[in-house]
């Protein structure tokens, strides 16, 4: 992948668009079809390339827990 790539994929229970090289950029969304849709677009406005990594929905949304020291 090359920078400004939009990478849509799974993630914890969310769909996520990653941009490799400017993870500012990135996002996340509730279903596939929604990140794949604002994916694609997000890629012709950077002049990239949109790739869809494939995986089954879990419907269930995790968050990693974060030990703040307390």
């Amino acid at each position: 992948m090359d920078d400004g790539d939009v990478i849509t994929m799974s993630k914890r229970g969310q769909w996520v668009n990653r941009v490799v090289g400017g993870e500012e950029l990135s996002q996340s969304f509730r279903s596939r079809d929604e990140a794949v849709d604002a994916g694609r677009s997000l890629a012709a406005q950077l002049g990239s390339r949109h790739v869809v990594v494939e995986s089954e929905e879990t419907g269930v949304i995790t968050d990693e827990e974060v030990d703040d020291g307390t």
